[in-house]
């Protein structure tokens, strides 16, 4: 995918996975031309400060009020904030390449307790169902039309012989910018999520606190079996349509049946990283924040 590095930032070699950060501050080399001065953008500072009061450390979840105030900063931001436009080249593609579409994200920032981060995917790229374990997370879309689904586990402790545990629906939506931000929880909200971009997407994730695998905050990928039944036979259903999708490779019946009852569930299973997810890093170029404590 081009991108233009003068905005969104220079491509790396490596290859990185979804939890991981790439950000690293960008060193001035003293040459004949003097580094520029990083952009500024009043909206992306103020959403930097305001998330600094907001997340308060791992075990922690924002009150009522700080998810509004967060949340009505994140509703009225615009791509121009982050120095996005649709008349970048990304924007203007609207095919679907050949092949498995590379996803691309950069670092906006990143502490202990929350980090800030872009997603760029092209039409038909997918990040395929993912969990935020711990974390509570304001996913504002800025450009682009994406569908999402989202589940939250009925109970924790819920599983069966096969591992699958069950999960119930909470949005299986298309969603096109401008829109409001959608906020997540540690235990509900859609706390496991899937993105399908059927536009080129531009997606800003605040998330707190961030993954860290060393902290017990590594992310799990899943495949869900839906089912449209109450949560009594729930289970039975779903392994049916486990093993008819096992021997038929096809996906699961489409939503749309389901999503005819009242509620919808689904069992789901934990999974190795797809092998054909794409995720490449980039350096971060945008507008800048400042960290006034730290000056």
């Amino acid at each position: 995918m081009t991108m233009e590095a003068s905005v969104l930032g220079k491509k790396r070699s490596n290859v990185v996975v979804l939890g991981n950060s790439i950000a690293r501050k960008k060193r001035c080399v003293k040459r004949t031309k003097q580094c520029k001065k990083p952009t500024m953008s009043m909206t992306l500072q103020k959403l930097f400060t305001s998330c600094k009061q907001v997340f308060k450390g791992p075990g922690t979840i924002p009150n009522s009020l700080e998810v509004q105030n967060l949340r009505h900063i994140l509703d009225n931001m615009n791509p121009e904030d982050l120095g996005l436009s649709t008349d970048l080249l990304f924007f203007k593609s609207g095919g679907v390449t050949a092949g498995t579409p590379s996803i691309t994200y950069t670092t906006i920032c990143k502490t202990q307790n929350f980090s800030m981060c872009l997603f760029f995917l092209p039409p038909s790229a997918v990040i395929p169902l993912h969990n935020h374990p711990g974390m509570t997370v304001f996913s504002k879309l800025l450009l682009g039309s994406m569908h999402i689904k989202s589940y939250d586990w009925v109970d924790s402790d819920t599983a069966t012989s096969s591992q699958l545990r069950l999960a119930k629906l909470k949005a299986d939506n298309v969603f096109t910018a401008p829109c409001n931000t959608s906020v997540l929880y540690p235990t509900s909200g859609g706390n496991i999520h899937a993105f399908t971009a059927l536009t080129p997407c531009a997606l800003l994730d605040v998330i707190g606190p961030p993954y860290s695998k060393e902290d017990g905050r590594d992310c799990s990928y899943y495949r869900d079996f839906p089912c449209s039944v109450s949560i009594d036979s729930a289970v039975d259903e779903a392994l049916e349509r486990k093993n008819w999708w096992n021997m038929s490779s096809k996906p699961c019946c489409p939503m749309d049946e389901a999503l005819e009852a009242k509620d919808v569930y689904g069992l789901l299973e934990e999974i190795e990283m797809p092998k054909d997810l794409k995720m490449e890093g980039i350096e971060y170029l945008g507008p800048q924040v400042i960290d006034e404590a730290a000056v």
